[in-house]
């Protein structure tokens, strides 16, 4: 009963993400504003980390599973993206370390803010 409850919030907050994604005329995925109020409801304290911690790990340890679907949808449509695979490539190398970059420096700053400031490396 417990994990049912756990998907209950995190599809509820979906839900509020798609209606979003449908009313606000922004070039805002709809995941992504369900992200936003997920973390919201999670800064302020309306849903605690313990009401999705079980549920939230599965989904993250499944979560390479999930993108099984469109790799092979790429494979699959290979004539149709062949013409700009180079870019494709370079793009995906150059946002992933960017990505990398900016999420080690948002951890390393979240951090430090929890160690009061003080620098301990």
């Amino acid at each position: 009963m417990k994990y049912l409850f756990q998907i209950m919030i995190i599809g509820g907050i979906t839900f509020v993400g798609e209606l979003l994604h449908a009313w606000l005329p922004l070039p805002v995925p709809a995941s992504v504003y369900g992200m936003i109020l997920l973390f919201l409801c999670l800064c302020l304290k309306i849903i605690k980390e313990d009401q999705i911690r079980e549920t939230a790990d599965f989904l993250l340890l499944i979560m390479p599973v999930l993108f099984v679907g469109p790799g092979v949808g790429i494979i699959d449509n290979y004539m149709a993206v062949s013409d700009a695979i180079l870019p494709f490539f370079i793009t995906v190398f150059v946002t992933t370390i960017i990505v990398m970059a900016v999420t080690g420096l948002v951890s390393q700053a979240i951090i430090r803010r929890m160690r009061g400031g003080k620098n301990h490396e």
